[in-house]
Parts: structure tokens; sequence; C-alpha cells
């Protein structure tokens, strides 16, 4: 029974992330619903009802967990928690459009919701499907950034360790942060910022699908498009996998045989990619191929037909090299977001497309929002808004000291006040990481 309760959970969690990008019409959702019933069926031709239980971050069913059950469906628990649906019970007799209208509620925005989940279900004519709490209130974690790395983190760590990747789920999350790129773009940016200075697995590829994500949106993709970039950042260095740890974090100067190693992740990448294109799409492949070949073609792999990166290409390669700067590596130090600047733009051109780069630091700027920030009065700030017809002045906040707190527009100080100095959230900075949490 515990394996056909997991099939169900497995085909009805794909239905709910094929509802998050798709229409209720759509046939994807439609079809996605349809095995979903087949294989709830299963189960009820043995029995008038079963319950599944959501505790803590574990599914139960009956009087056991299901562990192999919650680590393959820890992200799809999220639409559950955060409509306080604890169980629920799926009683013979339930159809097609039931189990719809639950995923539609399950999708549906949170504020579109003004009765409990179960009145809502009865609302809608759902007879057969109950839901409830177990009386243990969970604490609520209200950092939506912090989930949607979370939410990328585990099927991404399929791909990292060779294994079957839920495609959906993946989507779903980038599909999640792209519908919050407008209002939480600031809060996911601070969030970067203190990731980068963690040792884990996932930073830099997530920083960089965050990054080509918004950067795409600002100037102007599609959003289905926008996904596919963002899918393509998060799997463009994959090929490191097959590179030897002692060559990825050698901190001297790479001999000739580990520098064509090196350079043999874009290949090996590729190819590790289109094992997955049935659920990623071709994007990834490309991406993953390209994104060192620089704008001239000067880079790496050499073309037997010489051709231009695809756009996608070219924007995950500006996010992957202004992320990698900004990070410490074992090989170098961090940079400050100054020397970035003057570093990417002596590859305009050549490393990167002349216009794109240009328009990449309209929307970040010289300073980017989360970087603090020493002024020329000695006031420390963090820089919380961006001027795109200024690029060296934003908006920043004044935060020591803290009874002159304010936020001044620098783009209208000039000649009198100017940022001076970058702090290392490492070093000089640290002291002042408290305000990118607030």
């Amino acid at each position: 029974m515990e394996k056909g309760i997991g099939i169900f959970f497995r085909d009805f969690l794909a239905a709910v992330q094929a509802a998050k990008l798709y229409s209720i019409e759509h046939p994807l959702l439609k079809n996605a619903a349809a095995k979903a019933f087949n294989s709830l069926t299963l189960i009820l031709n043995e029995q008038p009802s079963f319950t599944i239980g959501i505790i803590g971050n574990e599914i139960a069913s009956g009087k056991e967990i299901l562990f192999s059950l919650s680590k393959l469906s820890e992200a799809g628990l999220t639409y559950f928690k955060d409509r306080d649906i604890e169980k629920v019970t799926f009683k013979r007799g339930v159809d097609t459009s039931e189990l719809i209208k639950f995923i539609q509620l399950l999708t549906m925005p949170k504020e579109d919701i003004k009765i409990n989940p179960q009145d809502q279900l009865l609302k809608m004519g759902v007879d057969n499907i109950i839901l409830g709490r177990l009386g243990i209130e969970e604490p609520k974690n209200d950092n939506a950034a912090k989930a949607y790395f979370e939410d990328i983190s585990f099927p991404l760590n399929s791909v990292l360790n060779l294994e079957a990747v839920n495609g959906l789920a993946l989507k779903a999350s980038l599909n999640n942060i792209i519908n919050n790129l407008g209002q939480r773009y600031q809060e996911l940016l601070k969030l970067n910022t203190l990731k980068r200075y963690d040792l884990g697995t996932f930073t830099h590829l997530i920083n960089t699908s965050i990054l080509s994500m918004y950067f795409a949106s600002r100037i102007g993709f599609a959003k289905e498009v926008i996904l596919e970039i963002g899918l393509s950042a998060l799997f463009h260095d994959i090929g490191k996998l097959y590179i030897s740890r002692k060559v990825i974090r050698k901190p001297g100067q790479l001999n000739e045989v580990e520098f064509s190693l090196m350079e043999s992740h874009t290949t090996l990448g590729s190819i590790l990619a289109l094992r997955y294109v049935d659920t990623l799409g071709i994007m990834p492949v490309v991406v993953s191929f390209e994104h060192h070949l620089k704008y001239d073609l000067s880079g790496y792999p050499k073309l037997a037909f010489p051709r231009k990166p695809n756009i996608a290409s070219q924007i995950v390669s500006i996010c992957d090299v202004y992320d990698a700067l900004s990070g410490r590596r074992s090989y170098k130090a961090d940079y400050p977001p100054d020397v970035i600047y003057k570093l990417m733009m002596r590859g305009k051109g050549v490393a990167y497309n002349p216009d794109l780069l240009d328009k990449f630091f309209q929307v970040v700027g010289v300073w980017p929002i989360g970087s603090i920030v020493g002024l020329s009065d000695k006031k420390v700030a963090l820089v919380v808004a961006e001027n795109q017809d200024d690029i060296f002045s934003p908006q920043v906040k004044v935060i020591y000291p803290q009874k002159e707190e304010q936020v001044i527009d620098l783009k209208g100080k000039k000649g009198s006040l100017k940022i001076e100095r970058y702090l290392n959230p490492l070093k000089e900075g640290k002291e002042f990481l408290i305000h990118l949490q607030t």
C-alpha cells in the first residue's frame, strides 16, 4: 500500500506543479490530473478512504512515516503548509473534477482564499476530499527568499548526484521566483549577498540563475523565455562534476593539462544536460556548451563553424562572471563592485555583447543592492535601489550612525556626497551584516 500511496502522491504533486505553470484548462494539466486520479483509484479500490498527513517535513499515512516519499516530495509540501493543511483524506467516490478543484485550491493565490481551505473546497463542490490539521502548530518561515533557495536546491541536487530530476518541480520553483521578481528581487539580492560568503554547494548556480532571470525580465523577455534562461543558468557549470576538485580549487595558476581539463567542462556539461532534455528542454545544453565561447568567439570550445552564441548564453555568461567575481574562491579574493565593473568593461565587445553589458550595469548598477558602502561624509550606508541613468550613484540607506538613519538619493548629491569605498562583509563590513537581514 505504501508504494501505491507513493506513486499517487508523486503523480499528484506533478499535477500541482503543472497547474503552477499552465492554466486549469490546459491539456498538460488535465493529463497530469488524470494520471494522478488513476493511481488514486487503485488505492481506493482496496479501501474506502485513506489519509495523508504532513508532519514537519515528513509525509505519513496510517501509522507509518514515508521517509522515501518525504525526500522526493519536499518542495511540494510548501503548497500544503502555506494553506495550513496538515492532513488530507481522500474518500471513495472522488472523481477527476474534484481532484482538479483541489489542485486549483493549492495553486490559487492565498489572498483569494477568504475562508478556511475545507470550507473553500465545499464551496467549490468537493465532497470527497477532507482537509484538516494535526493539532500541532508549526513555526512559520516568513522569509520567502530563503524558501526559493530551498525549493531549487532539492531538484538541482538530483542532477548533481546524476539522479533522475523532476523537471516540473524545478520549473515550478523558478516560475515562483519569476512571479515574485518585481516585488521580492531586493530581498533575493540581499540574500545572495549573504549566501555569497557561505560554502553552500548551490550558491553560485542559484545566484547566476536568479540574476539571469532578473536581467532577462528587465530587458523584456517573455516569461517562458525567462524560465528557459533560469534553467540554463542553473546547469551552465554542471560539467565541472567531471573535473577533479583539486583542479577546480587549485589556488595557483593551472598548468596546460589542468587548463585543458577545466575547458572541457563546457562540452562535458552539454553531454550531461542532454540526459535531461526531455524534462528540461534543449536550452541548458546550448548554454552549457556556449557560456565560455565569448562574444567574439575567442573563448572555448573552438567551433568548426563559427557563429555568435545564443542570446541566452550571452546573458548567462555576463551573470556567471559577475557572480564569480563577486564571490570568494580558493584561487582569488572577492572583488569590490567598482573593480568588478572595471574588469568586466575591459571585456566589452570581446567577451561580452557590448549592448547587453551596458544594459546589465544599468539594471544592477555599479554598486548592487545589498552593498555595504562607506560614504564620503564617513557614514556607512546600504545600497537599496539603483538609478539607471546614473549607475555610479544609487539610492542608499544610512545605517551608521543609527541615529542618522535615512534614505539618500546620491544622484541628487553630485559633488557633495558619494560612495568612497566598499565594506567587505567578511571584513570591515561584517558588523553591518545584520542590516541585510532586515
